[in-house]
C-alpha cells in the first residue's frame, strides 16, 4: 500500500508549503481546501495520515479529525495550528483525536520526522490488524477442528516426541489433510 497523506487546509500557500518540503519524500500527497472536500477524498482514496488546519471555514479542524477518528480510525491525524486555539488543539490531543499537533509556522524537519513516525505507525498498526485476523481464523479453524475431533485441541506427546491422537480414525483422510499441511508426521495411536 502507498504512503499516502492528506493536507487539508484553506490556506493553499500552507498546502504548498508542506507539499514543497515533501517533494523527495516517498508519499502520494492528497490536498483539500475544507473538511467536507477531506472526507471526500477520504472516501476515495486509503489515506494514511491527514494533516488538517484548526481553523477552517465551515469545519474546524478538531471537528474535522474527530469525524476521520469516527469514520477511519486506522488513519493517523495531525492538527497545525496558527492561532491562539493551542486549548483546542490540546482537548484533541487529550481525547485522542489526533497524534500530535504543530504551530504554524512550523520545522519542516520536525514535521517531516514526526509525518514518517505517523506513517511507521500506522504501517505497524496495520500489521497487527492483519496478524490479529489470523490469529482469530486459526482460533475459529480449531474450535471446528475440536468440534468434529473432541479431545484433538490438547495434545499429547511420547517420549519420542510423536503426537498421540486418542480416538481418530486412522482413514480420517480430511485430519491427515491437515496434519500434512501442518508439517506433523510420526502419529501414534492410543
Amino acid at each position: 500500500m502507498e504512503n499516502s497523506i492528506l493536507i487539508v487546509d484553506d490556506d493553499t500557500a500552507v498546502i504548498a508549503a508542506i507539499k514543497r518540503s515533501l517533494m523527495e519524500e516517498p508519499y502520494v500527497v492528497y490536498t483539500a481546501n475544507s473538511g467536507m472536500e477531506g472526507l471526500d477524498l477520504l472516501k476515495m482514496h486509503k489515506i494514511k495520515l491527514v494533516i488538517s488546519d484548526e481553523k477552517m471555514p465551515g469545519m474546524t479542524g478538531t471537528e474535522f479529525l474527530s469525524t476521520v477518528k469516527n469514520m477511519f480510525p486506522e488513519t493517523v491525524r495531525i492538527m497545525l495550528t496558527g492561532y491562539a486555539s493551542i486549548q483546542a488543539a490540546m482537548k484533541a490531543v487529550n481525547s485522542g483525536e489526533i497524534y500530535r499537533f504543530f504551530s504554524k509556522p512550523w520545522e519542516d524537519i520536525e514535521l517531516k520526522l514526526s509525518i514518517r513516525s505517523a506513517i511507521e505507525r500506522y504501517d505497524l498498526e496495520e500489521e497487527n490488524r492483519i496478524l490479529l485476523a489470523t490469529v482469530k481464523s486459526q482460533a475459529s479453524e480449531l474450535k471446528q477442528l475440536e468440534k468434529m475431533h473432541p479431545g484433538i485441541t490438547s495434545l499429547k506427546k511420547d517420549r519420542e516426541g510423536n503426537l498421540i491422537l486418542p480416538d481418530i480414525s486412522e482413514d480420517d483422510e480430511e485430519l491427515s489433510d491437515i496434519l500434512k499441511q501442518s508439517g506433523i508426521n510420526g502419529l501414534k495411536k492410543t
